[in-house]
């Protein structure tokens, strides 16, 4: 019994089924009498909900919070924290969008190359020094010989600069068949 109302259905029951005093329920229930003989002095609503609701289906992502802005224009003069009990109980609550979308299925997996530049893989790693400032090191590794071949380490590293560090393993090792980057910030840009 957490609500005022189950407590108030209680005493009744109570009084009801063993026909004890309204004093007597409420005490072996402990629930105290003021709760059990109040009575609601709030007017009624109903114009307002159903302005409410009306606002709601026609907009459909307004929340709580810009539903009484769309009434004061309809002469509606009502708070926010007074308006969020109605329409929480009428169920008008704003879905919360889902997160990113992400690939369904099984990915192929992927094919491990059997001799030297025939894929490359550029990945980003990220540091900081004792002071707290970062740096960014990228990394380009042959897959199959698990060599290094370039470790780029600066403040920030541009998408164009990016682009342009691989041309020095390219000039010296040749081009290779694939290159391979995660979906990460630096590489998405």
């Amino acid at each position: 019994m957490v609500t005022p109302d189950a407590r108030r259905e209680a005493v009744a029951h109570t009084c009801e089924v063993h026909g004890v005093s309204q004093r007597r329920a409420c005490s072996v229930l402990a629930v105290d009498r003021t709760t059990v003989r109040y009575r609601s002095c709030r007017g009624a609503d109903a114009g307002q909900r159903s302005a409410m609701k009306q606002i709601a289906a026609g907009r459909r992502r307004f929340g709580y919070r810009r539903i009484p802005i769309l009434l004061a224009c309809q002469g509606w003069v009502v708070n926010h924290k007074k308006l969020r009990r109605p329409y929480r109980e009428e169920r008008l609550q704003v879905r919360r969008r889902g997160g990113r979308k992400r690939a369904l299925g099984t990915r192929r997996p992927m094919v491990v190359p059997d001799r030297a530049d025939q894929r490359w893989s550029l990945d980003s790693i990220s540091d900081a020094v004792t002071d707290g400032r970062r740096f960014r090191v990228l990394a380009v590794v042959d897959g199959c010989t698990r060599e290094c071949l370039a470790l780029v380490a600066d403040t920030s590293l541009s998408g164009v600069r990016v682009v342009r560090e691989p041309d020095v393993p390219i000039a010296r090792w040749g081009l290779p068949w694939t290159i391979v980057s995660d979906s990460g910030t630096e590489l998405t840009s």
